[in-house]
């Protein structure tokens, strides 16, 4: 579906009050919080009963962003969720493509005949569950697909609250506009977004200039105790088993970024997390260049995304994760080693 029959069909959708349901992805991040949150906003200006939730909570760095208090957290309000979407006209999907990606949500998603719409920048959606869907692999973040949903219904509908949630997502999303640029209209649109926002400098520091002790610390053995080096292969894998998180009273969000650190170096060309977080393995991948990532963690992790970010899930235990890890490895030393 092109940009333009997607909004066409979201103005006919949107033309009469409807009850809507947006709903984002489990462990939400800056993206899919700012994403909901402005795209949220803009419903609620032209007229609709919106309600927004999340499977879990979200990390506590980004509690300050305006309208976060109103998000439902299904793990904690699910009867408060369900009869949000069991009155809904519409669900919208924002920033994931594939209900498995739902969390708690999923089941109840699926059980109902519900009309769909998404709005998303990952890769390979099922296009045909949804009435409408803008759907765009080549552009930052989803936030920046909902700027500009904003603006196609008018500059008038921008406010601070808005265009600071759509900041969020995309800085947040490009880690600080260091990867996932690709092409200058997202320069563009955070231009028109910080003319609206708070300031950006205030923005930055509620994102960056947080941390607690225990993260800090948390940071710091990552990298000095749990990194591991392969210079074969151009990558560096940092493990953390649940143990250590407790050691460092872990909260969520508190590994955040970490995964980002080895690809500093010098050559490195792909970076691996590896946590034990509610009972399974979680990774998070992060890469250079042209190496994808998202096929790797599609093809031995359960997972996906983007090519130079991704994510994947194991039902196993860390020392399993990690030996399947190190096998996978040489089918991808050459591409590795050449980028």
């Amino acid at each position: 579906m092109s940009k333009t029959q997607f909004f066409q069909t979201l103005d006919e959708v949107l033309k009469t009050p409807k009850r809507i349901a947006v709903v984002s992805h489990v462990n939400p991040d800056g993206d899919a919080i700012g994403s909901s949150l402005a795209f949220s906003q803009l419903l609620r200006k032209l007229g609709h009963d919106v309600g927004v939730m999340v499977s879990n909570d979200f990390p506590e760095f980004l509690a300050w962003m305006p309208g976060a208090s109103t998000i439902h957290i299904y793990d904690k309000e699910a009867d408060a969720c369900n009869q949000i979407l069991d009155r809904a006209d519409f669900v919208v999907m924002l920033d994931f493509n594939h209900l498995s990606r739902a969390g708690l949500i999923q089941d109840k998603l699926k059980s109902l005949e519900i009309k769909k719409i998404l709005i998303d920048h990952h890769r390979d959606p099922n296009l045909e569950e949804f009435v409408c869907a803008l759907s765009d692999t080549q552009v930052s973040s989803t936030s920046e697909l909902v700027a500009e949903t904003v603006l196609h219904f008018g500059e008038q509908y921008l406010d601070e609250s808005i265009a600071t949630n759509i900041l969020v997502g995309i800085v947040t999303d490009t880690g600080s506009f260091a990867h996932s640029m690709f092409h200058p209209q997202t320069f563009t649109i955070c231009a028109k977004m910080v003319e609206w926002s708070a300031s950006y400098n205030q923005i930055h520091q509620l994102v960056y200039d947080t941390f607690s002790e225990d993260r800090l610390r948390l940071l710091g053995y990552a990298i000095s105790n749990k990194m591991e080096v392969l210079d074969e292969y151009a990558s560096a894998i940092i493990s953390l088993n649940k143990e250590e998180l407790a050691q460092f009273h872990y909260q969520i969000g508190d590994t955040e970024g970490i995964v980002n650190y080895p690809l500093s170096m010098k050559k490195m060309v792909m970076s691996v997390l590896v946590t034990e977080r509610q009972g399974v393995i979680r990774l998070s991948f992060r890469s250079k260049g042209s190496f994808s990532v998202h096929e790797l963690a599609q093809k031995y992790f359960n997972g996906g995304g983007h090519t130079n970010a991704a994510g994947g899930t194991l039902s196993c235990s860390m020392e399993d994760a990690l030996k399947l890890l190190h096998q996978v490895l040489p089918e991808y030393q050459e591409m590795l080693v050449q980028q």
